[in-house]
């Protein structure tokens, strides 16, 4: 089983000047600390709104920094929101094959929806549509990584003629493809669309077998890929503070892992939020805590280490560590990482080649499968695009303002085209 980390960036109140700076660069430190102790993978949230919960809205910046700070580790989005109103489908292939550029082929690309008021209609976005959203923009921009030119697409959500979209990627045709999944139903979409499943949920072995069991029994029968490869791949969350005492691990560790879930549900499930003025710390802390699974992760590292050896039996992939949540102090977060490394996580590095390897050889054939059935993209007709001078010279422009003096025109009609700049 391979691990990564999690980087949701939380910050309670109250804030002081400062605040987002330190607990920057406090995460980039957690990053070269977890490059350095074996974990293999760096994922970064995209929210926005999500005060003291989520302070991740910028993630290719923040990943593009782990890459120059990291040499091993994997640079993850977990995840892009992928409905055209928060992120065009071209801009989503440019960043990703830039990101995968400037960390030399090391991008995991995570996608999906959002379900927070705060984040969907902030963004106009229909909670009804966001699905469908996700679907198209996904597929296209997944195109667009491997297409020289891309075809052009006219959709529900969006439409973008014939261009070569570019950078291209490192990892062709594109890097690994997830999906955030917080259901069943979205774990078997996961499978069926040959999209690794981003399971950001916090659970016992004998659920978490149950969700791989699905997943994996959903892609060997029904894979017709979404993107132009596939990725195989179940990942799920555990919460993590490890200390050689029991007891200093649980009263540094519970409450932070205690005000992720909590924070979690103000946003998507009970919360009533005024923005820039609840104090969710202070209400979290007036708050009946609620039991939570996903604990074992929290304390010495006999129990952490049983505690992960019970997911990797239950056929997890990757298990993606939650090593910050709440107020955890820079330190406290810094020595559990190097405790992991030391005590915990070698055992795991040890059986992970050989299990990669007999899993690659089983699902071969249903990969071989899944593959067969991806479409062909369309060649499409080379178009000649014509600068706007060109174009009005030519005639293409019929409003009376030109006249003869298009060319004398030009300037003016150019800028009242694309917005008034005059240089470009």
């Amino acid at each position: 089983m391979r691990f990564g980390m999690f980087f949701e960036l939380q910050l309670p109140r109250p804030w002081a000047d400062g605040d987002e700076r330190r607990l920057i660069g406090n995460a980039l430190e957690w990053a070269e600390i977890g490059d350095r102790i074996g974990i293999g993978y760096g994922w970064a949230q995209e929210h926005h709104f999500l005060e003291e919960y989520s302070h991740s809205t910028a993630p290719e910046v923040f990943l593009a920094a782990v890459g120059q700070r990291t040499t091993r580790m994997r640079v993850g989005h977990g995840i892009t929101l992928m409905p055209a109103p928060y992120n065009h489908p071209a801009r989503v292939a440019e960043r990703i094959s830039m990101l995968d550029l400037v960390s030399g082929g090391r991008v995991e690309w995570g996608t999906g929806e959002s379900s927070s008021r705060l984040e969907l209609e902030a963004f106009g976005v229909d909670y009804i549509d966001k699905r469908a959203m996700w679907a198209e923009s996904v597929r296209e921009a997944a195109k667009m990584m491997c297409s020289e030119p891309y075809p052009g697409y006219e959709g529900r959500h969006f439409s973008m003629p014939s261009r070569n979209v570019i950078p291209k990627p490192v990892q062709r045709p594109h890097p690994p493809l997830w999906v955030a999944c917080t259901n069943r139903d979205t774990l078997k979409l996961a499978a069926r669309l040959g999209i690794g499943a981003l399971t950001f949920s916090f659970m016992d072995a004998d659920e978490a077998r149950f969700w791989v069991n699905e997943y994996y029994e959903t892609f060997r029968k029904e894979c017709r890929p979404l993107g132009q490869a596939v990725n195989p791949n179940v990942a799920m969350l555990a919460g993590v503070l490890c200390h050689r005492d029991a007891s200093t691990a649980a009263a540094r560790g519970v409450r932070g892992q205690q005000f992720f879930k909590w924070a979690l549900a103000h946003y998507y499930r009970f919360g009533a939020h005024v923005p820039g003025r609840t104090n969710l710390w202070e209400e979290f802390q007036r708050a009946e805590p609620e039991p939570m699974a996903g604990l074992g992760g929290v304390g010495p590292p006999e129990q952490v280490a049983a505690h992960f050896r019970e997911l990797e039996n239950a056929g997890v992939d990757q298990l993606i560590l939650l090593q910050q949540g709440g107020d955890y102090p820079h330190e406290h977060v810094c020595e559990s990482l190097e405790l992991l490394g030391q005590a915990v996580l070698p055992e795991f590095a040890e059986r992970d080649e050989e299990r990669t390897r007999r899993k690659a050889q089983e699902l071969e054939p249903y990969v071989e499968l899944a593959m067969a059935r991806v479409p062909e993209i369309a060649e499409p007709p080379l178009a000649v695009v014509e600068s706007y001078p060109r174009l009005w010279e030519g005639g293409g422009v019929t409003d009376d303002q030109v006249g003869t003096r298009r060319a004398l025109d030009a300037t003016s009609l150019w800028r009242m085209h694309v917005g008034g700049h005059s240089g470009g």
